[in-house]
């Protein structure tokens, strides 16, 4: 790709929010949104106007441990001068991490293989002082292995539709779950799921199913039942976005990017496009 004679470069980065005080990620008119203060921040440095694509767009209040994007610029600057004059130009709930030189044929969307998500629920009588809007705040007890057992019925390939929104724009309620468990750190409980792409707030429907089977409100085989109904009026609540981060998106090894460890999880099946000799 070229501008005249000055050659584009895609650039690759990783970026954490907190997004407590967004309107979700894309960009909207008069809405405070990440793309729009992170393009803001990126075209002082770039000294010229730019995009950025993500891996994948997260809702209102929802956070980001590592979302990834891209983008094109003519501009020629060091990785440390992007990372240090990009975060220099950012507000305090929104940090690059890391920057790279895309390679060959990158996309932030289109090149990922899977995405993971965790759902942190803070399970005690009182709420937090410290991260109010970093946990859902649940004060019944939940029963952590109940949950851990409902959710191994989610894995796989599964047609969604009692775990989307009703004003979910995609074209086809099918997933591919690759795995998703249920733990308990002291008075966290943490659901850890990956999945090739993800519905609107499937995350979070699936997090409300698993919070009424832990409280005992519903028995452990209601996510299979939603599953085969696949009715969402019949799902349930769906849960806060505050306990909701993207946690980081799997690419092939042809990239060159460093994969977030959870992914050592993910079934040899999900890496047949890797690169890595799994077949």
């Amino acid at each position: 790709m070229s501008e005249g004679s000055l050659q584009l470069q895609r650039m690759v980065l990783g970026i954490e929010y907190d997004g407590s005080h967004f309107f979700g990620w894309q960009w909207q008119a008069k809405l405070r949104s990440v793309q729009e203060v992170l393009q803001h921040a990126l075209s002082k440095v770039a000294n010229h106007p730019v995009t950025v694509i993500c891996a994948g767009r997260t809702d209102t209040g929802v956070h980001a441990l590592e979302q990834v994007v891209h983008f094109d610029t003519h501009s020629e600057r060091t990785l440390h001068s992007w990372l240090l004059g990009g975060n220099a130009n950012l507000p305090e709930d929104v940090r690059i991490t890391w920057v790279k030189t895309g390679v060959g044929d990158f996309h932030a969307r289109y090149s990922a293989i899977a995405r993971f998500y965790r759902y942190v629920i803070l399970n005690r009588p009182v709420k937090s002082a410290l991260q109010p809007r970093q946990a859902t705040w649940c004060v019944a007890p939940l029963d952590v292995g109940r949950m851990q057992q409902a959710a191994q019925f989610l894995v796989g390939n599964h047609d969604f539709s009692s775990f989307r929104s009703q004003g979910c724009q995609s074209k086809s309620p099918q997933r591919l779950l690759y795995f998703i468990e249920v733990s308990r750190e002291m008075d966290r409980v943490i659901i850890d799921l990956s999945a090739n792409a993800f519905l609107h707030h499937m995350v979070r429907n699936i997090a409300g199913v698993l919070m009424e089977i832990g409280k005992g409100a519903q028995p452990v085989a209601w996510t299979q039942h939603l599953l085969q109904v696949k009715d969402r009026k019949l799902g349930g609540v769906t849960a806060s976005p505050c306990g909701l981060f993207l946690g980081g998106v799997y690419y092939p090894a042809r990239y060159g990017l460093v994969k977030h460890p959870i992914f050592a999880r993910l079934p040899a099946d999900a890496k047949r496009f890797d690169g890595e000799g799994v077949v």
